[in-house]
This record gives C-alpha cells, sequence and structure tokens, in this order.
C-alpha cells in the first residue's frame, strides 16, 4: 500500500534489504505477547506472497521488544459472494478466541487493531514454521494425533470453509498451529478441509469434555459472549453454539457432506 496514495501496492521495498529483527517465542507468556500485539508499533515490511487477500509480515515494537506478526488488513480483504464484506480479519480474531476458549491454543494469538499502517486488520504473531512440513506430511505421527484430532473438531465447531494442508505449520520445537481463518463462522454449512482423516470415529471422551465445557462458557459467560458477538453477526453466534450442541449430541468425526468438502488448492 503506497502511503501517499492510500492504496496498496505489490512492491513496497523495490529490492532494498529488509532488516528482519527477532521473532518473539510462542512460549513467551501470552498476556505478554497479546499486549505487544495490541499496543505495538507496526512497521510492514513485505506482502505476503500467493494469498488470494492482502497480508503483510510485520516488525512490530513495544518497550524494547522487536518481534514478527502478520499483519491482515480490512482494506486488503477481497470481496466473496457468500461473506460480509469486510469482516474477515474479525474472524481471524474470533478463530484465536474460541481457541483460547476451548483451552487448545490451536491459533497463534491474535488481535484486532483499529488503526495499523492501513487501517483496520488483524495481527497475529508469526510462527517460525518449518516451511517443508504441512499437513499431509505429519499428519500419520502418532504423537501428534490429539492435537490433529482437536483441530479437526476445531474446524467443524468454527465451521472452517478453508482448512489446507499448508494451514497448518509446525514450528521449530514440533508444536503445531493453525493459521487463515477469515472464512470461518458462516451461519450455512461450509466445511471444506483436508482433514478427513477421522470420518465416522467416535470423537474422543476428553475432547468432547473440553468441548462441553466450551459450550457451557459459551452459553453462560458474558464476557467471551460480548468478545465473539463484538466480531461476528447474530445468526453466526447462533451457528456457532448449534453447531456445539450438534457435536456434543453425536460426538463422531463427520463424513464429508454433499457439498464441495475440500478446498483447492489442497496445499
Amino acid at each position: 500500500m503506497d502511503g501517499r496514495k492510500g492504496r496498496i501496492g505489490r512492491r513496497p521495498h523495490e529490492g532494498r534489504e529488509i532488516p528482519i529483527p527477532d521473532p518473539l517465542s510462542p512460549d513467551t507468556p501470552k498476556d505478554r505477547v497479546l499486549r505487544w500485539l495490541a499496543e505495538g508499533a507496526i512497521r510492514p515490511l513485505g506482502v505476503v506472497p500467493w494469498g488470494s487477500n492482502y497480508t503483510f509480515l510485520a516488525a512490530v515494537y513495544h518497550d524494547a521488544v522487536a518481534g514478527l506478526a502478520i499483519y491482515k488488513p480490512q482494506r486488503g480483504e477481497q470481496p466473496l459472494w457468500d461473506f460480509p464484506e469486510g469482516t474477515l480479519c474479525d474472524r481471524e480474531v474470533a478463530a484465536y478466541v474460541v481457541s483460547e476458549a476451548l483451552g487448545w491454543g490451536l491459533v497463534p494469538p491474535t488481535v484486532l487493531r483499529e488503526h495499523g499502517p492501513y487501517g483496520r486488520g488483524a495481527l497475529q504473531l508469526f510462527i517460525d514454521a518449518d516451511p517443508d512440513a504441512h499437513y499431509f506430511t505429519f499428519c500419520d505421527e502418532p504423537a501428534l494425533q490429539p492435537t490433529l484430532m482437536r483441530l479437526a473438531v476445531f474446524d467443524l465447531i468454527v465451521n472452517n470453509a478453508d482448512r489446507k494442508a499448508g494451514h497448518c505449520l509446525r514450528d521449530r520445537s514440533g508444536r503445531i498451529w493453525a493459521i487463515d481463518h477469515g472464512i470461518c463462522f458462516h451461519a450455512e454449512p461450509k466445511l471444506r478441509t483436508v482433514i478427513w482423516t477421522y470420518q465416522g470415529q467416535p470423537i474422543p471422551e476428553d475432547i468432547v469434555a473440553e468441548v462441553r465445557a466450551f459450550y457451557e462458557r459459551l452459553r453462560g459467560d458474558a464476557a467471551l459472549r460480548a468478545e465473539l458477538g463484538r466480531l461476528l453477526r447474530a445468526e453466526e453466534m447462533r451457528a456457532l453454539e448449534r453447531r456445539t450442541a450438534d457435536l456434543l449430541a453425536h460426538p463422531v468425526f463427520p463424513r464429508p457432506g454433499p457439498w464441495r468438502a475440500v478446498p483447492w488448492p489442497m496445499i
């Protein structure tokens, strides 16, 4: 985005070398990371390629701490026929809120910045991931099955319409992270995912218990409802509650539905 002309551009650096600060660790206390994201000065470093929306790698500076984040400005979102215009950044934040309310820590810390360099947008902690790793490269590892099962359930709860293999990251310590949740939370069924590994299997009891605790919070925690209510529409909130209740009534990993059930490209 050219600040002088107020428009997004594809060549923000014109070949100049970009200084990259050391990223904060995902092990940094969460409240500190969220404060850093919410209050830090944002300096876009360049456009992340291949996405359909404008996504920037950014340096964030706060209290002498410099790190990397992913900045997704609302102004860079491409309109979609089936999602309300200008809401993708809100859905990114809502996915983080739900992940935390479930206690699963799947989504990197994410906040909504009302006044970023290119206006309102989502700001998410950058994950230093293995560039060659994605869901298909690690989906058969026994040690990861509890995490990947939770990810499959998470996508069902948030109604993820675009779970590509490349949206599953593996950081340098081996931890799995889920990113790119801009087209989630639609009120109508939209689940499109590469994670059909568990279809027809019962959801493990410990995961069901965690979902039940989330459902109780979703119905009774005024603060959680208010936070999600600022990010989602009323009908989307009702659908979120309904999907969670349906999962508890029938705790089985779903099979692909009659709609297009796999995103393209798959990675």
